[in-house]
Protein backbone atom coordinates (compact mmCIF):
# COMPACT_ATOMS: atom_id res chain seq x y z
CA UNK A 1 0.00 0.00 0.00
CA UNK A 2 1.24 3.49 -0.82
CA UNK A 3 2.39 5.69 2.04
CA UNK A 4 0.21 8.49 3.38
CA UNK A 5 2.63 11.06 1.98
CA UNK A 6 2.39 9.58 -1.53
CA UNK A 7 -1.42 9.53 -1.41
CA UNK A 8 -1.56 13.14 -0.21
CA UNK A 9 0.78 14.12 -3.04
CA UNK A 10 -1.45 12.40 -5.60
CA UNK A 11 -4.59 14.03 -4.22
CA UNK A 12 -2.98 17.45 -4.45
CA UNK A 13 -1.84 16.76 -8.03
CA UNK A 14 -5.29 15.60 -9.14
CA UNK A 15 -6.93 18.64 -7.51
CA UNK A 16 -4.62 20.92 -9.49
CA UNK A 17 -5.53 19.07 -12.69
CA UNK A 18 -9.24 19.38 -11.90
CA UNK A 19 -8.85 23.11 -11.39
CA UNK A 20 -7.14 23.49 -14.77
CA UNK A 21 -9.71 21.40 -16.67
CA UNK A 22 -12.58 23.30 -15.04
CA UNK A 23 -11.08 26.61 -16.18
CA UNK A 24 -10.60 25.26 -19.73
CA UNK A 25 -14.20 24.03 -19.76
CA UNK A 26 -15.50 27.50 -18.87
CA UNK A 27 -13.32 29.20 -21.48
CA UNK A 28 -14.42 26.76 -24.20
CA UNK A 29 -18.10 27.27 -23.27
CA UNK A 30 -17.73 31.04 -23.62
CA UNK A 31 -15.98 30.75 -26.99
CA UNK A 32 -18.55 28.25 -28.26
CA UNK A 33 -21.42 30.61 -27.49
CA UNK A 34 -19.73 33.48 -29.34
CA UNK A 35 -19.00 31.26 -32.36
CA UNK A 36 -22.63 30.10 -32.49
CA UNK A 37 -23.89 33.69 -32.36
CA UNK A 38 -21.55 34.66 -35.20
CA UNK A 39 -22.77 31.75 -37.34
CA UNK A 40 -26.45 32.58 -36.78
CA UNK A 41 -25.84 36.26 -37.59
CA UNK A 42 -25.06 35.37 -41.23
CA UNK A 43 -28.48 33.87 -41.99
CA UNK A 44 -30.08 37.15 -43.04
CA UNK A 45 -27.24 37.72 -45.53
CA UNK A 46 -27.75 34.25 -47.01
CA UNK A 47 -31.50 34.84 -47.37
CA UNK A 48 -30.98 38.12 -49.23
CA UNK A 49 -28.41 36.45 -51.49
CA UNK A 50 -30.92 33.69 -52.30
CA UNK A 51 -33.53 36.29 -53.26
CA UNK A 52 -31.10 38.04 -55.61
CA UNK A 53 -29.97 34.79 -57.23
CA UNK A 54 -33.61 33.75 -57.72
CA UNK A 55 -34.25 37.04 -59.54
CA UNK A 56 -31.19 36.44 -61.72
CA UNK A 57 -32.04 32.83 -62.62
CA UNK A 58 -34.24 33.67 -65.60
CA UNK A 59 -32.09 36.49 -66.96
CA UNK A 60 -28.68 34.89 -67.44
CA UNK A 61 -27.07 32.07 -69.36
CA UNK A 62 -25.81 29.74 -66.65
CA UNK A 63 -23.28 28.10 -68.94
CA UNK A 64 -21.36 31.36 -69.22
CA UNK A 65 -20.15 31.34 -65.61
CA UNK A 66 -17.20 29.02 -64.75
CA UNK A 67 -18.70 28.18 -61.34
CA UNK A 68 -21.78 26.69 -63.02
CA UNK A 69 -20.04 24.75 -65.80
CA UNK A 70 -19.61 21.06 -65.06
CA UNK A 71 -16.21 19.64 -65.86
CA UNK A 72 -14.47 16.28 -65.75
CA UNK A 73 -13.10 15.75 -62.26
CA UNK A 74 -9.45 14.80 -62.54
CA UNK A 75 -8.09 16.39 -59.36
CA UNK A 76 -10.18 17.28 -56.35
CA UNK A 77 -9.43 20.37 -54.30
CA UNK A 78 -10.16 19.96 -50.59
CA UNK A 79 -9.94 22.46 -47.76
CA UNK A 80 -9.35 20.61 -44.47
CA UNK A 81 -10.45 22.58 -41.40
CA UNK A 82 -9.08 21.33 -38.07
CA UNK A 83 -8.05 22.83 -34.74
CA UNK A 84 -4.69 24.34 -33.84
CA UNK A 85 -4.67 22.71 -30.40
CA UNK A 86 -5.58 19.34 -28.99
CA UNK A 87 -7.65 18.42 -25.93
CA UNK A 88 -10.85 18.42 -27.98
CA UNK A 89 -11.78 14.74 -27.93
CA UNK A 90 -12.11 12.78 -31.20
CA UNK A 91 -12.89 15.90 -33.26
CA UNK A 92 -9.74 15.88 -35.41
CA UNK A 93 -9.33 12.10 -35.63
CA UNK A 94 -12.84 11.77 -37.09
CA UNK A 95 -11.90 14.28 -39.81
CA UNK A 96 -8.70 12.37 -40.54
CA UNK A 97 -10.75 9.21 -41.15
CA UNK A 98 -12.57 11.02 -43.97
CA UNK A 99 -9.24 12.07 -45.46
CA UNK A 100 -7.87 8.52 -45.40
CA UNK A 101 -10.93 7.30 -47.32
CA UNK A 102 -10.07 9.57 -50.27
CA UNK A 103 -8.33 7.50 -52.96
CA UNK A 104 -8.67 9.84 -55.98
CA UNK A 105 -6.00 12.44 -56.92
CA UNK A 106 -6.47 15.35 -54.50
CA UNK A 107 -4.72 18.58 -53.63
CA UNK A 108 -5.20 19.75 -50.05
CA UNK A 109 -5.32 23.17 -48.46
CA UNK A 110 -5.26 23.11 -44.66
CA UNK A 111 -6.49 25.38 -41.90
CA UNK A 112 -5.34 24.35 -38.43
CA UNK A 113 -2.05 23.02 -37.14
CA UNK A 114 -3.39 19.51 -36.43
CA UNK A 115 -4.55 19.05 -40.01
CA UNK A 116 -1.26 20.32 -41.41
CA UNK A 117 0.69 17.87 -39.26
CA UNK A 118 -1.54 14.96 -40.31
CA UNK A 119 -1.30 15.72 -44.03
CA UNK A 120 2.48 16.06 -43.81
CA UNK A 121 2.79 12.85 -41.79
CA UNK A 122 0.72 10.87 -44.31
CA UNK A 123 2.61 12.42 -47.27
CA UNK A 124 -0.40 13.89 -49.03
CA UNK A 125 -0.29 16.62 -51.67
CA UNK A 126 -0.52 19.83 -49.62
CA UNK A 127 -0.34 22.99 -51.72
CA UNK A 128 -0.83 25.53 -48.92
CA UNK A 129 -1.66 25.93 -45.25
CA UNK A 130 -3.23 28.85 -43.40
CA UNK A 131 -4.02 29.85 -39.84
CA UNK A 132 -7.27 31.47 -38.66
CA UNK A 133 -7.64 32.62 -35.06
CA UNK A 134 -10.64 31.94 -32.84
CA UNK A 135 -12.38 35.23 -33.75
CA UNK A 136 -12.39 34.14 -37.43
CA UNK A 137 -11.72 37.52 -39.07
CA UNK A 138 -13.05 37.54 -42.63
CA UNK A 139 -9.80 39.06 -43.90
CA UNK A 140 -7.96 35.85 -42.99
CA UNK A 141 -10.62 33.59 -44.48
CA UNK A 142 -10.77 35.58 -47.72
CA UNK A 143 -7.11 34.84 -48.46
CA UNK A 144 -7.82 31.10 -48.29
CA UNK A 145 -10.88 31.36 -50.54
CA UNK A 146 -9.17 33.49 -53.17
CA UNK A 147 -6.26 31.04 -53.31
CA UNK A 148 -8.57 28.06 -53.94
CA UNK A 149 -10.73 29.92 -56.48
CA UNK A 150 -7.61 30.87 -58.41
CA UNK A 151 -6.54 27.20 -58.58
CA UNK A 152 -10.08 26.26 -59.69
CA UNK A 153 -10.22 28.82 -62.48
CA UNK A 154 -6.71 27.87 -63.67
CA UNK A 155 -7.72 24.20 -63.85
CA UNK A 156 -5.26 23.03 -61.19
CA UNK A 157 -8.21 21.54 -59.30
CA UNK A 158 -11.65 20.59 -60.64
CA UNK A 159 -13.65 20.87 -57.42
CA UNK A 160 -13.63 22.91 -54.24
CA UNK A 161 -14.74 20.90 -51.21
CA UNK A 162 -14.50 21.48 -47.47
CA UNK A 163 -13.93 18.81 -44.82
CA UNK A 164 -14.99 20.21 -41.47
CA UNK A 165 -16.79 19.22 -38.22
CA UNK A 166 -20.46 20.14 -38.60
CA UNK A 167 -21.96 21.44 -35.36
CA UNK A 168 -25.27 19.70 -34.61
CA UNK A 169 -25.43 20.23 -30.87
CA UNK A 170 -23.12 20.42 -27.88
CA UNK A 171 -22.54 16.66 -27.86
CA UNK A 172 -22.50 15.91 -31.61
CA UNK A 173 -20.03 17.33 -34.14
CA UNK A 174 -20.37 15.39 -37.36
CA UNK A 175 -17.37 15.14 -39.73
CA UNK A 176 -18.67 16.37 -43.08
CA UNK A 177 -17.51 16.74 -46.69
CA UNK A 178 -19.20 19.82 -48.18
CA UNK A 179 -18.89 20.32 -51.97
CA UNK A 180 -18.87 23.98 -53.07
CA UNK A 181 -17.80 24.12 -56.72
CA UNK A 182 -18.95 23.46 -59.37
CA UNK A 183 -22.47 24.56 -58.47
CA UNK A 184 -25.69 22.94 -59.65
CA UNK A 185 -28.32 24.92 -61.55
CA UNK A 186 -29.23 28.29 -60.07
CA UNK A 187 -32.77 27.26 -59.08
CA UNK A 188 -31.60 24.16 -57.19
CA UNK A 189 -28.83 26.18 -55.64
CA UNK A 190 -31.23 28.91 -54.47
CA UNK A 191 -33.48 26.33 -52.77
CA UNK A 192 -30.49 24.85 -50.99
CA UNK A 193 -29.24 28.27 -49.92
CA UNK A 194 -32.65 29.22 -48.50
CA UNK A 195 -32.85 25.97 -46.55
CA UNK A 196 -29.41 26.64 -45.07
CA UNK A 197 -30.34 30.17 -44.05
CA UNK A 198 -33.44 28.94 -42.24
CA UNK A 199 -35.69 30.95 -44.53
CA UNK A 200 -37.52 28.05 -46.17
CA UNK A 201 -38.74 28.65 -49.70
CA UNK A 202 -40.00 32.23 -49.43
CA UNK A 203 -40.02 34.13 -52.71
CA UNK A 204 -39.31 37.83 -53.14
CA UNK A 205 -41.76 39.03 -55.81
CA UNK A 206 -40.18 42.44 -56.26
CA UNK A 207 -38.94 43.27 -59.76
CA UNK A 208 -35.21 43.81 -59.33
CA UNK A 209 -33.17 46.02 -61.64
CA UNK A 210 -29.54 44.95 -62.04
CA UNK A 211 -26.80 47.38 -63.07
CA UNK A 212 -24.73 47.27 -65.21
CA UNK A 213 -26.30 43.95 -66.30
CA UNK A 214 -27.46 40.62 -64.87
CA UNK A 215 -24.39 38.63 -65.99
CA UNK A 216 -21.98 41.05 -64.29
CA UNK A 217 -23.98 40.91 -61.06
CA UNK A 218 -24.10 37.10 -61.20
CA UNK A 219 -20.34 36.89 -61.62
CA UNK A 220 -19.77 39.05 -58.54
CA UNK A 221 -22.55 37.44 -56.52
CA UNK A 222 -21.34 33.86 -56.92
CA UNK A 223 -17.90 34.90 -55.71
CA UNK A 224 -19.58 36.45 -52.67
CA UNK A 225 -21.43 33.18 -52.15
CA UNK A 226 -18.25 31.11 -52.03
CA UNK A 227 -16.68 33.63 -49.64
CA UNK A 228 -19.69 33.59 -47.33
CA UNK A 229 -20.10 29.84 -47.43
CA UNK A 230 -16.49 29.04 -46.49
CA UNK A 231 -16.62 31.72 -43.79
CA UNK A 232 -19.77 30.16 -42.30
CA UNK A 233 -18.27 26.67 -42.42
CA UNK A 234 -15.17 27.83 -40.54
CA UNK A 235 -17.37 29.54 -37.94
CA UNK A 236 -19.25 26.26 -37.64
CA UNK A 237 -15.98 24.37 -37.26
CA UNK A 238 -14.83 26.74 -34.51
CA UNK A 239 -18.10 26.22 -32.64
CA UNK A 240 -17.59 22.45 -32.98
CA UNK A 241 -14.02 22.70 -31.70
CA UNK A 242 -14.97 24.72 -28.62
CA UNK A 243 -17.95 22.47 -27.93
CA UNK A 244 -15.86 19.30 -28.21
CA UNK A 245 -13.17 20.78 -25.97
CA UNK A 246 -15.77 21.83 -23.41
CA UNK A 247 -17.20 18.29 -23.26
CA UNK A 248 -13.71 16.74 -23.08
CA UNK A 249 -12.67 19.07 -20.25
CA UNK A 250 -15.92 18.41 -18.36
CA UNK A 251 -15.30 14.68 -18.65
CA UNK A 252 -11.74 15.14 -17.42
CA UNK A 253 -12.96 17.27 -14.51
CA UNK A 254 -15.56 14.66 -13.53
CA UNK A 255 -12.97 11.88 -13.73
CA UNK A 256 -10.62 13.91 -11.54
CA UNK A 257 -13.38 14.40 -8.97
CA UNK A 258 -14.07 10.67 -8.96
CA UNK A 259 -10.35 9.89 -8.60
CA UNK A 260 -10.03 12.34 -5.70
CA UNK A 261 -12.85 10.50 -3.93
CA UNK A 262 -11.14 7.14 -4.45
CA UNK A 263 -7.78 8.48 -3.27
CA UNK A 264 -9.39 10.10 -0.21
CA UNK A 265 -10.98 6.78 0.69
CA UNK A 266 -7.64 5.03 0.23
CA UNK A 267 -5.95 7.69 2.36
CA UNK A 268 -8.49 7.31 5.16
CA UNK A 269 -8.13 3.51 5.09
CA UNK A 270 -4.34 3.77 5.24
CA UNK A 271 -4.55 6.32 8.05
CA UNK A 272 -7.01 4.15 9.98
CA UNK A 273 -4.79 1.13 9.48
CA UNK A 274 -1.82 3.08 10.83
CA UNK A 275 -3.77 4.19 13.90
CA UNK A 276 -5.00 0.63 14.51
CA UNK A 277 -1.44 -0.67 14.20
CA UNK A 278 -0.20 1.88 16.73
CA UNK A 279 -2.95 0.95 19.20
CA UNK A 280 -2.08 -2.73 18.83
CA UNK A 281 1.59 -2.01 19.43
CA UNK A 282 0.81 0.06 22.55
CA UNK A 283 -1.51 -2.65 23.85
CA UNK A 284 1.07 -5.35 23.16
CA UNK A 285 3.82 -3.36 24.91
CA UNK A 286 1.55 -2.72 27.90
CA UNK A 287 0.62 -6.41 28.15
CA UNK A 288 4.23 -7.57 27.92
CA UNK A 289 5.31 -5.13 30.68
CA UNK A 290 2.84 -6.77 33.07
Amino acid sequence: MASLRDIRRRIKSVKNTRQITKAMELVAASKMKKAQQAAVAGRAYAQLMADMLAALAGRVDENQHPFLVKREIKTRGILLVTSDKGLCGPLNSNLFKLVTEIKTPTKFVAIGRKGIQFLARTRRDVVADFSVNDKVPFSEVKVVIEFMIKMYLEGTIDTIEVIYPHFKNVLIQEPTVRPLLPLTSLNDFVSHLRAESGGGHQVDDRDMLFEPDANTVLEALLSFYVNRCVYQLILNAKASEHSSRMVAMKTAKDNATKLIGELSLEYNKARQAGITQEILEISAASYSSQ
